[in-house]
C-alpha cells in the first residue's frame, strides 16, 4: 500500500513531467512531428538522462559559461547514449550499425 510520502512523490513526478514536456513543446516548435516524438518518447522512457543534463548544463553555467556553450558541451559529452536512444525511439537496432540493405 502506498503511503502519503509516495503518493505525493508521484504527484510530484507528474508535475516536473508535465512542466518538462511544456518545455520541451516550446523549444522543438522547428522540429517536424516525427522529431518530436521521437524526443518525447527517449523522455518519457528515460527522464533521469535528461534530469542529469540539465543538471549537468547548469553546473557548467555556474562556472561561467553561457547557457549556449554549457548546453553544446554537455550534449557532445552524451551524444553516443543519445544517439542509442533516438535510434531505438526510431526502431532501429543500434547493433545493427552503418549496413547496407542488398
Amino acid at each position: 500500500m502506498l503511503g502519503i510520502g509516495d503518493a505525493a512523490k508521484k504527484m510530484k513526478d507528474k508535475v516536473k513531467q508535465a512542466a518538462m514536456k511544456k518545455m520541451l513543446e516550446k523549444q522543438m516548435k522547428q522540429l517536424s512531428p516525427q522529431q518530436r516524438t521521437v524526443i518525447m518518447e527517449m523522455l518519457q522512457k528515460n527522464p533521469e538522462f535528461f534530469e542529469n543534463i540539465a543538471k549537468e548544463i547548469e553546473q557548467e553555467v555556474k562556472a561561467g559559461k553561457n547557457q549556449m556553450a554549457a548546453a553544446m558541451y554537455v550534449m557532445k559529452k552524451h551524444q553516443a547514449e543519445m544517439q542509442k536512444m533516438m535510434m531505438g525511439s526510431a526502431g532501429v537496432n543500434p547493433k545493427a550499425g552503418n549496413r547496407s540493405l542488398q
